[in-house]
């Protein structure tokens, strides 16, 4: 006979619905995520401006082959570069 949550999963799947995150064996949770560089837990389907080897790229954690895995969207990191004056006396005070 068929747990109940199994034949949920089985019948959502058939539907083409969206798997969860978390994978279910042997009656213990599995939590699926992939990590950034700082060792920093990012969920499925969030998108980070990722860098490696010196490379900044917009990158999507996702399941490839049952494993989290980071997918390169192909598109830069949006970054800002904010030009401070140097801070000093101007003018005569008074």
């Amino acid at each position: 006979m068929m747990r109940p949550m199994r034949k949920l999963a089985l019948i959502l799947v058939a539907l083409g619905a969206p798997a969860g995150a978390d994978v279910e064996s042997g009656g213990r949770v599995i939590e699926c995520y992939c990590t950034d560089s700082a060792g920093g837990r990012v969920e499925l389907g969030q998108e980070i401006c990722l860098t490696v080897d010196g490379r900044a790229f917009m990158a999507l954690c996702e399941m490839v082959l049952n494993n989290p895995a980071w997918r390169d969207t192909g598109r830069g990191c949006v970054s800002s570069r904010l030009s401070v004056p140097p801070q000093g006396v101007t003018g005569a005070g008074g």
